[in-house]
């Protein structure tokens, strides 16, 4: 084999069943680690199982909404939604939480997690050119679509949170992006841009060099358990170039700053200021 056919072969790797396996794991593990999630799974079975498939289909559902078809389509792939709800069981409730317990394993979880973000790109491309069939040559749409299919889980967070009874808006991604929705985002207008043939670059060449870069970014991020955006030099540069954004200013010192036994200066001052008038009334009766 020669080595310019690495990229080839692995743009043609199934992902069923284990990487799709893997990117069920990696959802149902981090469904549980949120505050709240195992009461429900002891509270309400059928919600937390609901929340599950919804951070395992989130893409599918968002996206088939977005072009108008079934967003219950997903429940048609008995194989995928039956080894989906064993990953949740045996998340949830298997004895002594052994299944937890293995994955929480340092190589084994950058391993699932490596193995994921592969699935990423699939669902990004799958994205991207389902939106093609339906818009041709639509950009925008071909962007959003291939950002819903490939990060759903993220941007439908908000209605996953309320399945299990949370109401966080503002934890709306839109309103703060996470690293995951944020290079989905890339991804989605690159992949476009080779759609529609103004990238000069081979599809596999691009989803092999893609895929690379999620994997090494997300190992690195969890070995130095850093949640930083790499992209947030950039970020910080380009916003305020092109939309003045900065840091939020500091508040005034002796604006609402606690003392030291719990007051405000403001409640100080007003406190001195009702002690002299107390004074002064009490001088005028003596006089």
């Amino acid at each position: 084999m020669e080595l310019w056919q690495v990229p080839l072969l692995f743009s043609r790797l199934p992902m069923f069943p284990f990487f799709d396996l893997a990117h069920y794991v990696a959802s149902v593990m981090a469904l549980k680690e949120q505050r709240g999630a195992v009461e429900v799974s002891v509270r309400s079975p059928i919600a937390c199982w609901f929340s599950a498939m919804l951070h395992c289909f989130g893409g599918s559902v968002l996206s088939s909404l977005m072009l108008a078809e079934p967003p219950v389509a997903f429940l048609a792939k008995g194989t995928n939604i039956l080894l989906a709800s064993s990953v949740w069981y045996l998340v949830f409730y298997c004895p002594q939480d052994i299944f937890c317990r293995c994955f929480a394993f340092l190589p084994l979880r950058l391993l699932v997690a490596g193995m994921k973000e592969v699935t990423r790109t699939w669902k990004i491309t799958a994205g991207v050119a389902h939106a093609d069939s339906h818009f041709k040559d639509a950009w925008l749409v071909m962007v959003a679509v291939g950002w819903a299919r490939g990060a759903g889980g993220g941007l439908i967070s908000n209605f996953e949170q309320l399945v299990r009874g949370v109401w966080k808006p503002e934890t709306n991604e839109l309103l703060k992006m996470s690293y995951p929705v944020k290079v989905t985002l890339i991804g989605a207008v690159l992949f476009t841009l080779q759609h529609s043939q103004y990238l000069p670059i081979a599809r596999h060449n691009l989803m092999f060099l893609y895929t690379v870069f999620l994997v090494i970014s997300k190992v690195t991020m969890m070995l130095t358990r850093s949640a930083a955006s790499p992209f947030a030099p950039f970020e910080a540069a380009l916003g305020h170039m092109f939309f003045g954004l900065q840091k939020a200013p500091s508040k005034v010192k002796d604006e609402g700053v606690p003392s030291s036994n719990g007051s405000s200066v403001c409640d100080r001052s007003s406190s001195e200021q009702h002690r002299d008038d107390l004074k002064k009334r009490q001088a005028k009766k003596t006089e």
